[in-house]
């Protein structure tokens, strides 16, 4: 089993080129290629800002190849990237086929593409459709990602795009596609309202998952914390993994930890989320 991070936080503080560097040192295996500032998305009025990161501009492809260079450099791969989000941003979705250029020039072999947490398996199906021949042209592969939706009345997680296990099933058979596989957000899985579990979903999806978010809530909200610090069981699901036959990396996504890190502290937070990684990573060879 080999271990991963996300760098989106680090990326914001250091820039990406000392986070790869950083998810090196700290001793994971692989980055996780973090794309978000590729849109500078203003969630009140839904729409892009204008933005001048590197992603965003004209030699989008030389920097994701530097940071593969970099990577190698220290001994590390890209395993899998993240494409902005929300889905049902138009100009968003126009950003998909460059995020899964930039994958392939990183070195990576997943992007997770988000749903559009409102639509059908059947309606997002469309969108992955129309994605996958550019995806299979760069070699990589589209993850579809368990969503969630927030019932203020309930003060609760309800039901969207891949929340319950069922419909997570549904939208990888309504494209059937092996370019179209599962990332499990365990946080997401865990979160009360949702009517499912991690392993509910690990043991329905089976061969399709193929990616991991990893990260502990309290399982209630979406709190992306370092694993073993709130209320999920990882046992279990470690378990289940090793049911299937998790070919996949263990990934980290436990971002909001990170946040409480100085850009000086960096360094220390990103060797605790190793640790909690590699704990699991152990747990799963124990197996």
């Amino acid at each position: 089993m080999k271990i991963s991070t996300q760098i989106e936080v680090a990326s914001k503080h250091l820039g990406e080129e000392k986070a790869v560097e950083l998810v090196a040192k700290a001793g994971f295996d692989a980055w996780d290629f973090s794309m978000f500032a590729m849109c500078d998305y203003d969630w009140d009025k839904g729409e892009l800002r204008a933005n001048s990161h590197p992603l965003a501009g004209s030699n989008y492809l030389a920097f994701a190849r530097r940071l593969k260079q970099i990577g190698f450099d220290n001994g590390i791969v890209c395993n899998q990237s993240h494409a902005p989000f929300p889905a049902r941003c138009k100009p968003i979705r126009d950003h998909f086929k460059r995020a899964i250029e930039c994958t392939a020039e990183a070195g990576g072999e997943i992007c997770v593409i988000h749903p559009d947490n409102y639509s059908s398996a059947e309606k997002n199906a469309e969108m992955y459709f129309e994605l996958l021949p550019f995806a299979k042209e760069h070699g990589v592969k589209i993850a579809t990602e368990n969503m969630w939706c927030w019932d203020k009345e309930k003060d609760q997680a309800c039901t969207a795009a891949c929340s319950h296990h069922d419909d997570f099933r549904a939208h990888i058979d309504a494209v059937n596609d092996p370019f179209l596989v599962a990332c499990l957000d365990i946080g997401h899985a865990e979160m009360k309202g949702l009517d499912t579990t991690a392993v509910r979903m690990i043991h329905t999806l089976g061969s399709s998952l193929q990616a991991l978010h990893i990260h502990d809530n309290d399982m209630w909200h979406d709190s992306h914390q370092i694993p073993f610090s709130m209320n999920i069981d990882f046992e279990p699901i470690v378990r289940a993994l090793k049911d299937i036959d998790y070919q996949g990396y263990f990934t980290l996504e436990a971002d909001s930890y990170l946040k409480k890190f100085s850009p000086d502290e960096m360094e220390k937070g990103i060797r605790d989320l190793y640790s909690s990684a590699k704990r699991l990573k152990d747990m799963f060879e124990a197996l």
